[in-house]
Protein backbone atom coordinates (compact mmCIF):
# COMPACT_ATOMS: atom_id res chain seq x y z
CA UNK A 1 0.00 0.00 0.00
CA UNK A 2 1.13 3.54 -0.73
CA UNK A 3 -0.96 5.17 1.98
CA UNK A 4 -0.41 5.44 5.69
CA UNK A 5 -3.00 5.28 8.48
CA UNK A 6 -3.50 7.07 11.76
CA UNK A 7 -3.90 5.14 15.02
CA UNK A 8 -7.32 4.10 16.30
CA UNK A 9 -9.26 6.40 18.62
CA UNK A 10 -8.63 6.11 22.37
CA UNK A 11 -12.09 4.62 23.19
CA UNK A 12 -11.57 1.86 20.63
CA UNK A 13 -8.09 1.23 21.99
CA UNK A 14 -9.50 0.95 25.51
CA UNK A 15 -12.07 -1.63 24.38
CA UNK A 16 -9.37 -3.70 22.76
CA UNK A 17 -7.19 -3.58 25.87
CA UNK A 18 -10.17 -4.75 27.94
CA UNK A 19 -10.58 -7.78 25.68
CA UNK A 20 -6.85 -8.57 25.91
CA UNK A 21 -6.93 -8.30 29.71
CA UNK A 22 -9.91 -10.65 29.92
CA UNK A 23 -8.16 -13.19 27.71
CA UNK A 24 -5.04 -13.07 29.88
CA UNK A 25 -6.94 -13.42 33.16
CA UNK A 26 -9.37 -16.04 31.87
CA UNK A 27 -13.14 -15.86 31.44
CA UNK A 28 -13.70 -17.75 34.68
CA UNK A 29 -12.09 -14.85 36.56
CA UNK A 30 -13.33 -11.95 34.46
CA UNK A 31 -16.59 -11.58 32.58
CA UNK A 32 -16.07 -10.75 28.89
CA UNK A 33 -17.19 -7.18 28.06
CA UNK A 34 -19.64 -8.47 25.47
CA UNK A 35 -21.42 -10.55 28.12
CA UNK A 36 -22.29 -7.39 30.06
CA UNK A 37 -23.50 -5.76 26.84
CA UNK A 38 -25.95 -8.39 25.73
CA UNK A 39 -24.00 -11.67 25.79
CA UNK A 40 -23.87 -14.26 23.12
CA UNK A 41 -26.59 -14.63 20.49
CA UNK A 42 -29.68 -16.18 21.99
CA UNK A 43 -28.78 -15.33 25.62
CA UNK A 44 -30.55 -12.92 27.90
CA UNK A 45 -28.97 -9.46 28.17
CA UNK A 46 -26.74 -9.13 31.21
CA UNK A 47 -26.80 -12.86 31.99
CA UNK A 48 -23.59 -14.48 33.15
CA UNK A 49 -22.08 -16.23 30.13
CA UNK A 50 -20.94 -19.35 32.00
CA UNK A 51 -19.58 -22.00 29.65
CA UNK A 52 -20.23 -19.74 26.64
CA UNK A 53 -17.84 -17.08 27.94
CA UNK A 54 -14.89 -18.12 25.71
CA UNK A 55 -17.15 -17.99 22.64
CA UNK A 56 -18.43 -14.58 23.69
CA UNK A 57 -14.88 -13.32 24.12
CA UNK A 58 -13.77 -14.57 20.69
CA UNK A 59 -16.85 -13.10 18.99
CA UNK A 60 -16.16 -9.74 20.64
CA UNK A 61 -12.47 -9.89 19.63
CA UNK A 62 -13.40 -10.69 16.03
CA UNK A 63 -15.85 -7.79 15.87
CA UNK A 64 -13.34 -5.42 17.46
CA UNK A 65 -10.62 -6.53 15.03
CA UNK A 66 -12.84 -5.66 12.06
CA UNK A 67 -13.67 -2.31 13.65
CA UNK A 68 -9.99 -1.50 14.25
CA UNK A 69 -8.99 -2.35 10.69
CA UNK A 70 -11.92 -0.61 9.02
CA UNK A 71 -11.96 2.44 11.25
CA UNK A 72 -8.50 3.84 10.47
CA UNK A 73 -8.28 7.26 8.94
CA UNK A 74 -6.18 7.37 5.74
CA UNK A 75 -3.10 9.56 5.92
CA UNK A 76 -1.10 11.31 3.22
CA UNK A 77 0.54 8.83 0.84
CA UNK A 78 4.30 8.48 1.11
CA UNK A 79 6.43 9.27 -1.92
CA UNK A 80 7.31 6.30 -4.07
CA UNK A 81 11.03 5.45 -4.25
CA UNK A 82 12.90 6.15 -7.44
CA UNK A 83 12.76 3.17 -9.82
CA UNK A 84 15.63 0.72 -9.65
CA UNK A 85 18.31 1.34 -12.30
CA UNK A 86 18.43 -0.89 -15.34
CA UNK A 87 21.09 -3.59 -15.51
CA UNK A 88 22.34 -3.71 -19.11
CA UNK A 89 24.12 -7.06 -18.74
CA UNK A 90 22.64 -10.16 -20.41
CA UNK A 91 20.20 -12.30 -18.43
CA UNK A 92 21.20 -15.61 -16.93
CA UNK A 93 20.26 -18.77 -18.83
CA UNK A 94 17.12 -20.24 -17.27
CA UNK A 95 18.88 -23.37 -15.95
CA UNK A 96 21.60 -21.27 -14.34
CA UNK A 97 19.00 -19.04 -12.68
CA UNK A 98 17.29 -22.10 -11.19
CA UNK A 99 20.63 -23.38 -9.97
CA UNK A 100 21.38 -20.07 -8.26
CA UNK A 101 18.05 -20.21 -6.41
CA UNK A 102 18.96 -23.70 -5.17
CA UNK A 103 22.38 -22.56 -3.98
CA UNK A 104 20.91 -19.60 -2.11
CA UNK A 105 18.19 -21.72 -0.52
CA UNK A 106 20.74 -24.04 1.09
CA UNK A 107 21.53 -23.29 4.72
CA UNK A 108 24.67 -24.39 6.59
CA UNK A 109 24.08 -27.05 9.18
CA UNK A 110 20.63 -27.96 7.91
CA UNK A 111 21.50 -31.63 8.09
CA UNK A 112 22.55 -31.49 11.75
CA UNK A 113 25.05 -33.74 13.43
CA UNK A 114 28.65 -34.38 12.44
CA UNK A 115 28.00 -36.81 9.58
CA UNK A 116 27.58 -35.01 6.27
CA UNK A 117 26.19 -37.86 4.18
CA UNK A 118 26.52 -37.82 0.40
CA UNK A 119 24.74 -34.52 -0.34
CA UNK A 120 26.97 -31.67 -1.63
CA UNK A 121 27.39 -28.55 0.47
CA UNK A 122 25.69 -26.09 -1.85
CA UNK A 123 26.60 -22.91 0.03
CA UNK A 124 30.28 -23.78 -0.36
CA UNK A 125 29.77 -23.86 -4.14
CA UNK A 126 28.20 -20.40 -4.24
CA UNK A 127 31.52 -18.45 -4.39
CA UNK A 128 32.64 -20.53 -7.36
CA UNK A 129 29.30 -20.10 -9.11
CA UNK A 130 29.43 -16.32 -8.60
CA UNK A 131 32.98 -16.13 -9.95
CA UNK A 132 31.95 -18.03 -13.08
CA UNK A 133 28.83 -15.91 -13.60
CA UNK A 134 30.81 -12.69 -13.16
CA UNK A 135 33.41 -13.97 -15.59
CA UNK A 136 30.70 -14.30 -18.23
CA UNK A 137 29.17 -10.90 -17.44
CA UNK A 138 25.65 -12.03 -16.54
CA UNK A 139 23.13 -9.91 -14.63
CA UNK A 140 21.46 -11.19 -11.48
CA UNK A 141 17.74 -12.06 -11.76
CA UNK A 142 15.83 -9.41 -9.74
CA UNK A 143 13.90 -12.01 -7.74
CA UNK A 144 17.06 -13.52 -6.19
CA UNK A 145 18.61 -10.22 -5.09
CA UNK A 146 17.18 -10.28 -1.52
CA UNK A 147 18.47 -13.81 -0.90
CA UNK A 148 21.82 -12.92 -2.48
CA UNK A 149 22.23 -9.87 -0.24
CA UNK A 150 21.24 -11.90 2.82
CA UNK A 151 23.92 -14.45 1.96
CA UNK A 152 26.53 -11.72 1.50
CA UNK A 153 25.48 -10.13 4.77
CA UNK A 154 26.23 -13.36 6.64
CA UNK A 155 29.53 -14.10 4.83
CA UNK A 156 31.97 -11.28 4.23
CA UNK A 157 34.02 -13.47 1.88
CA UNK A 158 31.05 -13.53 -0.52
CA UNK A 159 30.55 -9.78 -0.65
CA UNK A 160 32.87 -8.69 -3.49
CA UNK A 161 31.61 -11.35 -5.92
CA UNK A 162 27.98 -11.12 -4.76
CA UNK A 163 27.84 -7.34 -5.12
CA UNK A 164 29.56 -7.43 -8.51
CA UNK A 165 26.95 -9.94 -9.69
CA UNK A 166 24.03 -8.05 -8.10
CA UNK A 167 25.08 -4.88 -9.93
CA UNK A 168 23.51 -1.43 -9.46
CA UNK A 169 20.25 -2.81 -8.08
CA UNK A 170 22.07 -4.02 -4.95
CA UNK A 171 22.80 -0.40 -4.06
CA UNK A 172 19.19 0.57 -4.74
CA UNK A 173 17.92 -2.16 -2.42
CA UNK A 174 20.51 -1.40 0.25
CA UNK A 175 19.17 2.14 0.56
CA UNK A 176 15.76 0.69 1.42
CA UNK A 177 16.81 -2.01 3.89
CA UNK A 178 19.19 -1.26 6.79
CA UNK A 179 20.25 -4.93 6.91
CA UNK A 180 22.00 -4.47 3.57
CA UNK A 181 23.77 -1.20 4.29
CA UNK A 182 27.12 -2.96 3.87
CA UNK A 183 26.54 -2.80 0.13
CA UNK A 184 26.70 1.00 0.19
CA UNK A 185 30.31 0.82 1.35
CA UNK A 186 31.46 -2.22 -0.58
CA UNK A 187 29.83 -1.75 -3.98
CA UNK A 188 31.55 0.52 -6.53
CA UNK A 189 29.69 3.80 -6.46
CA UNK A 190 27.40 2.50 -3.75
CA UNK A 191 28.05 5.24 -1.25
CA UNK A 192 26.27 8.37 -2.45
CA UNK A 193 28.44 10.43 -0.11
CA UNK A 194 31.63 9.25 -1.81
CA UNK A 195 32.66 11.82 -4.42
CA UNK A 196 34.40 11.08 -7.66
CA UNK A 197 38.20 11.44 -7.33
CA UNK A 198 38.13 14.18 -9.94
CA UNK A 199 35.77 16.32 -7.83
CA UNK A 200 38.55 17.98 -5.83
CA UNK A 201 36.28 20.21 -3.79
CA UNK A 202 34.00 17.45 -2.53
CA UNK A 203 36.96 15.12 -1.94
CA UNK A 204 38.70 17.64 0.30
CA UNK A 205 35.49 18.49 2.13
CA UNK A 206 34.75 14.84 2.92
CA UNK A 207 38.37 14.24 3.87
CA UNK A 208 38.33 17.13 6.33
CA UNK A 209 34.79 16.78 7.70
CA UNK A 210 33.79 13.13 7.21
CA UNK A 211 33.55 10.36 9.77
CA UNK A 212 36.59 8.12 10.15
CA UNK A 213 34.98 5.22 8.24
CA UNK A 214 34.05 7.57 5.39
CA UNK A 215 37.59 8.92 5.22
CA UNK A 216 39.11 5.42 5.15
CA UNK A 217 36.74 4.43 2.34
CA UNK A 218 37.56 7.61 0.43
CA UNK A 219 41.32 7.18 0.79
CA UNK A 220 41.17 3.51 -0.23
CA UNK A 221 39.05 4.30 -3.30
CA UNK A 222 41.37 7.07 -4.47
CA UNK A 223 44.48 4.98 -3.80
CA UNK A 224 43.13 2.22 -6.03
CA UNK A 225 42.71 4.68 -8.94
CA UNK A 226 45.34 7.37 -8.38
CA UNK A 227 48.01 6.32 -5.85
CA UNK A 228 49.83 9.64 -5.87
CA UNK A 229 46.63 11.64 -5.33
CA UNK A 230 45.74 9.52 -2.28
CA UNK A 231 49.17 10.06 -0.76
CA UNK A 232 48.97 13.82 -1.35
CA UNK A 233 45.52 13.94 0.24
CA UNK A 234 46.81 12.10 3.29
CA UNK A 235 49.73 14.50 3.60
CA UNK A 236 47.39 17.52 3.92
CA UNK A 237 46.14 16.44 7.37
CA UNK A 238 48.83 13.99 8.50
CA UNK A 239 50.23 16.18 11.27
CA UNK A 240 46.85 16.61 12.97
CA UNK A 241 45.59 13.01 12.78
CA UNK A 242 45.35 10.74 15.83
CA UNK A 243 48.02 8.03 16.11
CA UNK A 244 45.56 5.17 15.59
CA UNK A 245 44.11 6.94 12.55
CA UNK A 246 47.55 7.59 11.08
CA UNK A 247 48.28 3.88 11.35
CA UNK A 248 45.11 2.92 9.46
CA UNK A 249 45.67 5.56 6.79
CA UNK A 250 49.30 4.57 6.34
CA UNK A 251 48.31 0.94 5.85
CA UNK A 252 46.25 1.95 2.82
CA UNK A 253 49.50 2.80 1.00
CA UNK A 254 50.21 -0.93 0.59
CA UNK A 255 47.97 -0.77 -2.46
CA UNK A 256 50.05 0.44 -5.37
CA UNK A 257 53.22 0.90 -3.27
CA UNK A 258 55.95 2.42 -5.42
CA UNK A 259 59.18 4.38 -5.30
CA UNK A 260 57.61 7.85 -5.23
CA UNK A 261 55.97 6.97 -1.87
CA UNK A 262 59.42 6.90 -0.27
CA UNK A 263 59.71 10.59 0.78
CA UNK A 264 56.38 10.46 2.62
CA UNK A 265 57.27 7.16 4.30
CA UNK A 266 60.70 8.48 5.31
CA UNK A 267 58.96 11.35 7.11
CA UNK A 268 56.71 8.82 8.85
CA UNK A 269 59.82 7.16 10.31
CA UNK A 270 60.05 10.13 12.67
CA UNK A 271 56.45 9.72 13.83
CA UNK A 272 55.79 9.86 17.56
CA UNK A 273 53.88 6.55 17.38
CA UNK A 274 56.00 3.39 17.46
CA UNK A 275 53.39 1.45 15.47
CA UNK A 276 53.34 4.09 12.74
CA UNK A 277 57.14 4.02 12.55
CA UNK A 278 57.14 0.23 12.30
CA UNK A 279 54.57 0.23 9.50
CA UNK A 280 56.44 2.91 7.56
CA UNK A 281 59.65 0.91 7.92
CA UNK A 282 57.95 -2.26 6.73
CA UNK A 283 56.64 -0.50 3.62
CA UNK A 284 60.03 1.03 2.87
CA UNK A 285 61.77 -2.31 3.23
CA UNK A 286 59.39 -3.69 0.58
CA UNK A 287 61.01 -1.15 -1.80
CA UNK A 288 64.50 -2.68 -2.32
CA UNK A 289 65.78 0.60 -3.79
CA UNK A 290 64.81 2.75 -0.80
CA UNK A 291 67.30 4.50 1.45
CA UNK A 292 65.99 2.56 4.44
CA UNK A 293 66.62 -0.73 2.65
CA UNK A 294 70.20 0.41 1.98
CA UNK A 295 70.72 1.32 5.63
CA UNK A 296 69.34 -2.04 6.73
CA UNK A 297 71.63 -3.81 4.25
CA UNK A 298 74.67 -2.13 5.82
CA UNK A 299 73.57 -3.21 9.30
CA UNK A 300 72.64 -6.75 8.27
CA UNK A 301 75.84 -7.42 6.31
CA UNK A 302 77.87 -6.22 9.31
CA UNK A 303 76.32 -9.11 11.24
CA UNK A 304 76.86 -11.83 8.62
CA UNK A 305 80.14 -12.98 7.10
CA UNK A 306 81.58 -15.96 5.23
CA UNK A 307 84.36 -17.89 6.94
CA UNK A 308 86.48 -19.30 4.11
CA UNK A 309 89.17 -20.69 6.43
CA UNK A 310 87.10 -23.76 7.27
CA UNK A 311 87.08 -26.90 5.18
CA UNK A 312 83.54 -26.03 4.12
CA UNK A 313 82.73 -22.32 3.72
CA UNK A 314 80.49 -21.39 6.65
CA UNK A 315 78.30 -18.40 7.47
CA UNK A 316 79.18 -16.73 10.76
CA UNK A 317 76.77 -14.46 12.62
CA UNK A 318 77.54 -11.71 15.11
CA UNK A 319 74.20 -10.28 16.19
CA UNK A 320 74.02 -6.63 17.34
CA UNK A 321 74.69 -5.96 21.01
CA UNK A 322 72.33 -2.99 21.22
CA UNK A 323 69.43 -1.35 19.45
CA UNK A 324 70.55 2.22 18.98
CA UNK A 325 68.38 5.24 18.21
CA UNK A 326 69.00 5.06 14.46
CA UNK A 327 67.90 1.41 14.35
CA UNK A 328 64.79 2.22 16.33
CA UNK A 329 64.01 5.12 13.98
CA UNK A 330 64.21 2.69 11.04
CA UNK A 331 61.55 0.48 12.56
CA UNK A 332 63.53 -1.99 14.67
CA UNK A 333 61.41 -2.81 17.72
CA UNK A 334 63.76 -2.75 20.72
CA UNK A 335 61.76 -4.89 23.15
CA UNK A 336 61.84 -8.59 22.35
CA UNK A 337 58.78 -10.81 22.89
CA UNK A 338 58.72 -13.05 25.93
CA UNK A 339 61.01 -16.03 25.50
CA UNK A 340 63.04 -14.46 22.69
CA UNK A 341 66.60 -13.19 23.14
CA UNK A 342 67.15 -9.50 22.39
CA UNK A 343 70.12 -10.00 20.09
CA UNK A 344 68.27 -12.66 18.07
CA UNK A 345 65.23 -10.38 17.88
CA UNK A 346 67.19 -7.38 16.59
CA UNK A 347 69.18 -9.51 14.16
CA UNK A 348 66.06 -11.02 12.59
CA UNK A 349 64.55 -7.59 11.99
CA UNK A 350 67.70 -6.31 10.28
CA UNK A 351 67.97 -9.29 7.92
CA UNK A 352 64.24 -9.24 7.16
CA UNK A 353 64.40 -5.60 6.05
CA UNK A 354 67.60 -5.88 3.97
CA UNK A 355 67.24 -6.35 0.19
CA UNK A 356 67.83 -9.99 -0.70
CA UNK A 357 70.08 -8.91 -3.56
CA UNK A 358 72.58 -7.87 -0.91
CA UNK A 359 73.60 -11.42 -0.01
CA UNK A 360 75.12 -12.60 -3.29
CA UNK A 361 77.87 -9.98 -3.07
CA UNK A 362 78.37 -10.51 0.65
CA UNK A 363 78.59 -14.31 0.42
CA UNK A 364 80.91 -14.87 -2.52
CA UNK A 365 78.61 -14.36 -5.50
CA UNK A 366 76.59 -17.47 -4.71
CA UNK A 367 73.03 -18.14 -5.87
CA UNK A 368 70.18 -18.21 -3.34
CA UNK A 369 70.20 -22.05 -3.42
CA UNK A 370 73.94 -22.12 -2.70
CA UNK A 371 73.60 -19.56 0.09
CA UNK A 372 70.77 -21.46 1.80
CA UNK A 373 72.83 -24.66 1.60
CA UNK A 374 75.78 -23.14 3.50
CA UNK A 375 76.18 -24.20 7.13
CA UNK A 376 75.72 -21.52 9.79
CA UNK A 377 77.69 -21.39 13.03
CA UNK A 378 76.47 -21.31 16.63
CA UNK A 379 72.85 -22.36 16.02
CA UNK A 380 72.05 -19.16 14.10
CA UNK A 381 70.72 -21.02 11.06
CA UNK A 382 67.07 -21.05 12.17
CA UNK A 383 67.06 -17.29 12.88
CA UNK A 384 68.86 -16.42 9.65
CA UNK A 385 66.71 -18.62 7.41
CA UNK A 386 63.47 -17.52 9.06
CA UNK A 387 64.40 -13.87 8.45
CA UNK A 388 65.21 -14.65 4.80
CA UNK A 389 61.79 -16.31 4.51
CA UNK A 390 60.04 -13.17 5.72
CA UNK A 391 62.15 -11.03 3.40
CA UNK A 392 61.31 -13.23 0.39
CA UNK A 393 57.59 -12.90 1.11
CA UNK A 394 57.80 -9.16 1.69
CA UNK A 395 59.88 -8.51 -1.42
CA UNK A 396 58.01 -11.08 -3.58
CA UNK A 397 61.31 -12.70 -4.56
CA UNK A 398 60.59 -16.01 -6.33
CA UNK A 399 64.25 -17.09 -6.58
CA UNK A 400 64.77 -16.86 -2.84
CA UNK A 401 61.38 -18.46 -2.18
CA UNK A 402 62.38 -21.50 -4.26
CA UNK A 403 65.68 -21.80 -2.43
CA UNK A 404 64.05 -21.61 0.98
CA UNK A 405 61.26 -24.01 0.06
CA UNK A 406 63.73 -26.60 -1.16
CA UNK A 407 62.71 -29.73 -3.02
CA UNK A 408 59.13 -30.81 -2.24
CA UNK A 409 60.28 -34.39 -1.71
CA UNK A 410 63.02 -33.47 0.80
CA UNK A 411 62.97 -35.74 3.88
CA UNK A 412 62.09 -32.86 6.21
CA UNK A 413 58.64 -31.51 5.50
CA UNK A 414 59.59 -28.18 7.08
CA UNK A 415 62.06 -27.28 4.36
CA UNK A 416 65.51 -25.74 4.71
CA UNK A 417 64.33 -22.30 5.76
CA UNK A 418 60.66 -22.30 6.69
CA UNK A 419 59.93 -22.52 10.40
CA UNK A 420 56.38 -23.76 9.83
CA UNK A 421 53.99 -24.89 7.15
CA UNK A 422 52.36 -21.47 7.38
CA UNK A 423 55.69 -19.95 6.38
CA UNK A 424 55.92 -22.36 3.46
CA UNK A 425 52.43 -21.40 2.33
CA UNK A 426 53.52 -17.75 2.28
CA UNK A 427 56.63 -18.57 0.26
CA UNK A 428 54.52 -20.50 -2.26
CA UNK A 429 52.42 -17.37 -2.72
CA UNK A 430 55.36 -15.68 -4.45
CA UNK A 431 55.40 -18.31 -7.24
CA UNK A 432 53.10 -18.50 -10.26
CA UNK A 433 50.09 -20.80 -10.02
CA UNK A 434 51.52 -23.60 -12.18
CA UNK A 435 54.80 -23.83 -10.29
CA UNK A 436 52.94 -23.66 -6.98
CA UNK A 437 50.66 -26.55 -7.95
CA UNK A 438 53.59 -28.70 -9.10
CA UNK A 439 55.48 -28.11 -5.86
CA UNK A 440 52.47 -28.97 -3.67
CA UNK A 441 51.82 -32.10 -5.75
CA UNK A 442 55.39 -33.24 -5.13
CA UNK A 443 55.04 -32.48 -1.42
CA UNK A 444 51.87 -34.57 -1.14
CA UNK A 445 53.41 -37.46 -3.03
CA UNK A 446 56.33 -37.49 -0.59
CA UNK A 447 54.64 -36.61 2.70
CA UNK A 448 50.94 -37.37 2.31
CA UNK A 449 48.04 -35.12 3.22
CA UNK A 450 48.46 -34.70 6.97
CA UNK A 451 50.46 -31.47 6.59
CA UNK A 452 49.20 -30.30 3.21
CA UNK A 453 45.96 -28.46 4.06
CA UNK A 454 47.50 -24.97 4.33
CA UNK A 455 49.52 -25.51 1.17
CA UNK A 456 46.48 -26.64 -0.84
CA UNK A 457 44.50 -23.56 0.21
CA UNK A 458 46.84 -21.31 -1.77
CA UNK A 459 46.60 -23.22 -5.06
CA UNK A 460 44.59 -21.96 -8.02
CA UNK A 461 41.15 -23.46 -8.73
CA UNK A 462 40.57 -25.84 -10.41
CA UNK A 463 43.66 -27.71 -9.31
CA UNK A 464 46.07 -28.57 -12.09
CA UNK A 465 46.08 -32.20 -13.25
CA UNK A 466 49.22 -33.37 -11.38
CA UNK A 467 48.01 -31.77 -8.13
CA UNK A 468 44.52 -33.25 -8.42
CA UNK A 469 45.91 -36.71 -9.09
CA UNK A 470 48.30 -36.43 -6.15
CA UNK A 471 45.42 -35.54 -3.81
CA UNK A 472 43.21 -38.40 -5.07
CA UNK A 473 46.07 -40.90 -4.79
CA UNK A 474 46.84 -39.76 -1.23
CA UNK A 475 43.18 -40.05 -0.23
CA UNK A 476 43.11 -43.55 -1.70
CA UNK A 477 46.18 -44.52 0.32
CA UNK A 478 44.57 -43.15 3.49
CA UNK A 479 41.43 -45.13 2.71
CA UNK A 480 43.39 -48.36 2.25
CA UNK A 481 45.10 -47.75 5.60
CA UNK A 482 41.74 -48.42 7.27
CA UNK A 483 41.49 -45.29 9.41
CA UNK A 484 38.43 -43.06 9.61
CA UNK A 485 38.23 -40.25 7.01
CA UNK A 486 37.45 -37.54 9.54
CA UNK A 487 41.05 -36.41 9.94
CA UNK A 488 41.04 -35.71 6.18
CA UNK A 489 37.70 -33.90 6.13
CA UNK A 490 39.38 -30.53 5.51
CA UNK A 491 41.25 -31.82 2.47
CA UNK A 492 38.13 -33.62 1.26
CA UNK A 493 36.15 -30.37 1.52
CA UNK A 494 38.83 -28.55 -0.48
CA UNK A 495 38.78 -31.31 -3.09
CA UNK A 496 35.03 -30.90 -3.52
CA UNK A 497 35.51 -27.22 -4.36
CA UNK A 498 38.90 -27.28 -6.10
CA UNK A 499 39.39 -30.62 -7.89
CA UNK A 500 38.87 -30.44 -11.64
CA UNK A 501 35.39 -31.88 -12.36
CA UNK A 502 36.99 -33.93 -15.13
CA UNK A 503 38.56 -36.07 -12.40
CA UNK A 504 35.15 -37.46 -11.37
CA UNK A 505 35.51 -40.46 -13.68
CA UNK A 506 38.72 -41.54 -11.95
CA UNK A 507 36.88 -41.73 -8.63
CA UNK A 508 34.18 -44.21 -9.65
CA UNK A 509 36.31 -47.12 -8.48
CA UNK A 510 36.42 -45.66 -4.95
CA UNK A 511 32.66 -45.55 -4.42
CA UNK A 512 32.28 -49.17 -3.30
CA UNK A 513 32.71 -50.12 0.36
CA UNK A 514 36.15 -51.76 0.60
CA UNK A 515 36.83 -54.99 2.41
CA UNK A 516 37.98 -54.26 5.95
CA UNK A 517 41.14 -55.84 7.29
CA UNK A 518 41.72 -56.80 10.90
CA UNK A 519 43.59 -53.52 11.47
CA UNK A 520 40.81 -51.35 10.00
CA UNK A 521 38.65 -49.17 12.21
CA UNK A 522 35.10 -50.57 12.48
CA UNK A 523 32.89 -49.15 9.73
CA UNK A 524 35.67 -46.97 8.26
CA UNK A 525 35.11 -48.39 4.75
CA UNK A 526 31.50 -47.25 4.73
CA UNK A 527 32.45 -43.75 5.81
CA UNK A 528 35.10 -43.53 3.09
CA UNK A 529 32.64 -44.72 0.44
CA UNK A 530 30.19 -42.06 1.62
CA UNK A 531 32.86 -39.35 1.48
CA UNK A 532 33.93 -40.33 -2.05
CA UNK A 533 30.28 -40.45 -3.16
CA UNK A 534 29.83 -36.89 -1.94
CA UNK A 535 33.03 -35.84 -3.71
CA UNK A 536 31.92 -37.38 -7.03
CA UNK A 537 28.42 -35.92 -6.71
CA UNK A 538 29.85 -32.46 -6.03
CA UNK A 539 32.27 -32.65 -8.96
CA UNK A 540 29.46 -33.58 -11.34
CA UNK A 541 27.32 -30.80 -9.93
CA UNK A 542 30.13 -28.32 -10.58
CA UNK A 543 30.39 -29.62 -14.14
CA UNK A 544 26.65 -29.12 -14.59
CA UNK A 545 26.93 -25.58 -13.19
CA UNK A 546 29.60 -24.73 -15.75
CA UNK A 547 27.51 -26.14 -18.59
CA UNK A 548 24.43 -24.18 -17.48
CA UNK A 549 26.37 -20.92 -17.44
CA UNK A 550 27.82 -21.68 -20.87
CA UNK A 551 24.39 -22.40 -22.37
CA UNK A 552 23.95 -18.82 -23.54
Amino acid sequence: MNSMSTPVDPPAQAAWEELVTTALLGTDRRTPPAATQGGAPGSAPGAAPGRKAPVVLLDAAAAETVRRRAGLRPARAAALPEPAPEDPRPALPAAAARRLSMLLADRPGAGGGGRRGTAPDLMELLPQWLAAANGRGFAAPPEVLPALLDAARGRTDLRPAALAFAGPRAVWLARLNPDWRFALRAAPGGDPALPHPGDTGRVRQLWQEGLFAERVTLLTAIRAREPAAARELLATTWATERAEDRLMFLDSLRTGLRADDEPFLEQALADRSRNVRATAAELLSALPGSALAARMAVRATACVALDRMRETPTITVEAPFECDASMERDGVVPKAPAGRGERSWWFGQLVEAAPLGTWAARLGGRTPEEIVALPVTDDWQADLHAAWCRAAVRQRDGAWARALLGAPGAPEAGGPGAVSLAERAKLLGTLDSGERADWVAGFISAHGLSEAFQLLGGCAVPWAGPLGRAVVDALNIARDAGSYPWSFSGVMGLAERCLDPAEAGRLDGLLAVPDESEDSSPGAGGYWAEAFQRLVTTLRLRAAMAEELAAA
